[in-house]
């Protein structure tokens, strides 16, 4: 069973009137935006050569911490998936 789309996942959101929610896709990396954070970190690491896993793993964490304070960035790889993560607006109460 999927638990995103179960019966019980569908009551939780309900009852949460502030969360929205998006469904999309099972497998859909043009839409997530870390796929372009990883991406973007790849590109900067593709040829540098580093002799420890340790060298390696500070270098990720410093690049990680570089894009965290670049929010233009972030902004891009978000815009770059296409997708709309405004909240609805809320609908006027119809009574008929």
């Amino acid at each position: 069973m999927n638990t995103h789309v179960s019966r019980m996942m569908r009551r939780l959101i309900a009852a949460r009137l502030w969360l929205t929610v998006y469904q999309l896709p099972p497998y859909a990396p043009e839409f997530n935006p870390v796929e372009g954070v990883w991406s973007h970190l790849k590109r900067s690491l593709a040829n540098l050569t580093k002799h420890s896993l340790d060298q390696l793993t500070t270098l990720v964490k410093t690049r990680l911490k570089r894009m965290q304070y670049r929010p233009h960035l972030i902004e891009v790889l978000i815009a770059k998936t296409g997708l709309d993560l405004q909240p609805p607006q809320p609908q006027p109460l119809k009574i008929f």
